[in-house]
């Protein structure tokens, strides 16, 4: 069942970052969208994340065209239905770590999974505040505070960039288990090719194109 479908994006700033960008997620798929910096990944993910309108095309998750909801239907997509992990953690950094997961306990009504909290390595500082935590325990709190939400599909760019390759791939295989387990979807934005092979597909966007490479 597709719960995104993307159709015709076309986008540019100074220049055209791409044209006629079509494709679609299913529930339990991973898709991995590579290529070089400034190809417009990220920016293509802000798109169909509900982020950034797109200049031309549409975007559907779950059945419905987000750009032309009310915003009060678009905002209830994305409290209920969608995660974001980014590079930027985006962490209320006046917050300790545990009071960052207890926001998306109360928005999402989901209780703090302690045992995800072991499986990143994080409980141990769970009660420190942000500030006092290296880049890759921010990253993986990040990464709790997202699936403490129990998204349906989750939108993903560099989300592994500050781990180390061990940890990195052991946050990948949490990601898996968790859209097998939830009939969930991912969206993967990263420059690491090994990461990306492990997805159900990949794509290259290249030439303003995005082209199928598995």
């Amino acid at each position: 069942m597709e719960i995104l479908e993307a159709n015709n994006l076309s986008h540019s700033f100074d220049y055209k970052l791409f044209d006629d960008v079509s494709f679609s997620l299913n529930k339990k798929e991973r898709i991995a969208i590579i290529g070089m910096s400034g190809s417009g990944k990220s920016t293509l993910l802000h798109i169909i994340s509900s982020l950034l309108k797109p200049q031309s095309g549409s975007v559907k998750l779950f059945g419905e065209d987000i750009y032309n909801l009310n915003k009060s239907k678009l905002a209830e997509i994305k409290r209920d239905k969608i995660g974001l992990v980014f590079q930027s953690h985006y962490l209320f950094r006046g917050f300790s770590a545990y009071e960052n997961l207890e926001v998306a306990e109360i928005l999402s009504q989901q209780p703090i999974d302690e045992e995800l909290l072991k499986r990143l390595d994080i409980e141990h500082c769970i009660k420190q505040k942000v500030t006092e935590l290296s880049g890759g325990q921010q990253q993986r709190v990040s990464i709790a505070r997202v699936l403490t939400k129990k998204p349906e599909i989750i939108f993903a760019d560099e989300p592994t960039g500050n781990l180390d390759s061990k940890t990195a791939h052991e946050v990948m295989e949490l990601f898996f288990e968790y859209c097998d387990k939830n009939d969930a979807g991912m969206v993967l934005v990263t420059h690491d090719t090994g990461l990306a092979q492990l997805c159900d597909k990949v794509y290259r966007l290249e030439d303003k194109e995005l082209k199928r490479e598995k």
